[in-house]
């Protein structure tokens, strides 16, 4: 199951071979002795203590292994050690620590509750939050996701292009033998029903989130449906189960006047099957002698920052690549030179050349086109490591060409933490290109001019359900093929786009307003910056 709101998408998660939230910082022997169960914390404003005095020590210890097989790190505690960790290891590692009110945490309940304020509740210059992405996730649910790359659902992408009354909600793409693909949903289907409840207008939307993103496997759910050109509706019933991502579909090359062009829908960098996937297109792009690509990122929500840098590099080549920097990890001030969470000195992401040791051929050299542009199609669900592709090329001035609307504007990660059974998510980096440049919060925009930050080349089309992905008659698609032959814009392109303009999911009466449907929501916008050892060398 995929979550889309408008302009904020989820995509497959990232999944991690290390879950580095065992780390409280530092390393193990130099971790300060747990504070013993005796001695309750207690509230100083402005003054925090070691976050590792607080590490591990639960109102609930967990018993057994994790998915790893090693046994939880939990000792007997309370949730007022918990809030104190929450504390100290936000002031310690969260990228705007100074924008956070201190507050006394024995006046919070859960400490879930205390973690919604260990935040910067400041605003971009264009009046959007300055931090759209502080979460977290049941660690059971989440070591199951990272584990493969799959998640519970129906194996189809749920586009909300408008999730409060009237609402529309569309299916964007299906992931093969799913429950979706069995049920005969494509691209363009809308949903009118889901267990008796109007899509459009219905008040119980805790029912229609139900319906839409369930939570757990074998979940089944009623959906009355219009097919992509019918004027019939038709029921269906569907069953979630555990569903794996396809990253790379439709992977296709035109011939046209102007050349070869090839195009790749990729809808996450977020499991390692991606790379393997996205090198066996580039193979044949190669092969084929492509003059363009276009790589449809469109509901691509992030992962892996390592796919994201081979990919830069199969697009661009040896020549533009060598020597130049991918992208350049910034935590806050307190840790200019060592990454606070693993403890290693800080280095930056080059353009990887060669295959990790999970590619058919590993150590190879990846194939390449060694071009000096590419078109991008985006949305607002073109998220993190998404936008470093983009970011990490026009650092060494390959020309990027976006097709679409305004990305996410997430030039930061963070390192997934667990502490007593939940893992958080704090934005704890910022990712610049080769220029230095990282300052796009408020998302990249395609537009008539191009000034080397935020205003990107390119043409602002919205997103087309009345064809398949990978049509060249499906506006997006339509709009790059076009600038490929004639270097302009079609046009029916619009000549605006509007930055950050749907935050409808949060409105009375919208889909997407449950806090846990939310964490899914943003759970996969992630820029994962694990890297396989023999990619270090």
């Amino acid at each position: 199951m995929k979550l889309t709101s408008f302009n904020i998408k989820t995509t497959t998660i990232a999944s991690l071979s290390l879950l580095l939230a065992a780390c409280g910082g530092g390393s193990d022997s130099d971790s300060p002795e747990p504070t013993p169960i005796s001695e309750a914390p207690t509230w100083t404003q402005g003054v925090f203590e070691d976050e590792d005095k607080f590490k591990d020590l639960c109102e609930n210890p967990r018993s057994g292994t994790d998915i790893d097989g090693d046994p939880w790190p939990d000792q007997e505690g309370g949730y007022l050690h918990e809030k104190h960790w929450l504390r100290s290891w936000s002031n310690n590692t969260y990228l705007w620590y100074d924008e956070i009110q201190d507050q006394n945490p024995a006046n919070f309940g859960l400490p879930t509750e205390y973690f919604d304020v260990l935040k910067t509740f400041n605003t971009t210059s264009s009046g959007a939050n300055k931090d759209n992405f502080h979460f977290f996730q049941d660690t059971n649910e989440y070591e199951q996701r990272v584990s493969s790359g799959a998640s519970f659902g129906y194996g189809a992408e749920f586009f909300l292009i408008s999730a409060a009354p009237p609402r529309e909600v569309v299916v964007a793409y299906t992931e093969p033998n799913s429950p979706a693909t069995d049920a005969a949903l494509t691209r363009g289907a809308e949903i009118l029903e889901i267990d008796g409840v109007d899509v459009v207008n219905g008040s119980d939307t805790d029912r229609l989130n139900a319906g839409l993103f369930p939570a757990e496997d074998g979940e089944t759910h009623e959906f009355v449906i219009r097919d992509l050109g019918a004027t019939d509706t038709r029921t269906i019933t569907m069953t979630s189960t555990t569903v794996t991502s396809d990253p790379v579909q439709n992977e296709k090359v035109f011939d046209t006047a102007s050349g070869k062009v090839g195009y790749m829908q990729f809808n996450t960098f977020g499991t390692r099957i991606a790379e393997q996937e996205v090198i066996d297109a580039f193979v044949d792009f190669s092969n084929q002698g492509v003059d363009d690509v276009v790589v449809d990122l469109r509901y691509n929500g992030g992962g892996f920052l390592f796919i994201s840098s081979q990919l830069a590099y199969m697009v661009a080549g040896d020549a533009q690549t060598s020597g130049r920097i991918f992208e350049e990890t910034v935590f806050n001030d307190k840790h200019p030179d060592i990454n606070p969470v693993t403890g290693e000195a800080l280095e930056p992401t080059p353009f990887y050349s060669t295959t990790s040791d999970e590619a058919t051929a590993p150590g190879d050299t990846l194939p390449s086109v060694n071009l000096n542009r590419v078109f991008v199609l985006s949305t607002g669900g073109t998220c993190s490591a998404s936008e470093a592709f983009i970011n990490g090329l026009r650092g060494i001035d390959v020309q990027v060409i976006l097709i679409g609307d305004t990305t996410c504007g997430k030039p930061y990660g963070f390192f997934p933490t667990d502490n007593c059974g939940t893992t958080y998510f704090t934005i704890q980096f910022r990712g610049e290109n080769d220029k230095g440049f990282g300052q796009y919060a408020d998302g990249f925009v395609p537009s008539s001019t191009d000034n080397g930050q935020d205003l990107v080349q390119g043409c602002v089309v919205a997103d087309d359900f009345d064809h398949l992905l990978g049509d060249p008659n499906e506006a997006m698609l339509a709009a790059a093929l076009e600038y490929q032959s004639s270097g302009s814009c079609p046009a029916t392109a619009s000549k605006t786009t509007k930055r950050h303009a749907a935050k409808s999911y949060m409105q009375d009466g919208s889909l997407l307003k449950s806090q846990r449907v939310q964490q899914q929501l943003f759970l996969e916008q992630n820029r994962n910056l694990e890297t396989p050892e023999e990619l270090k060398q």
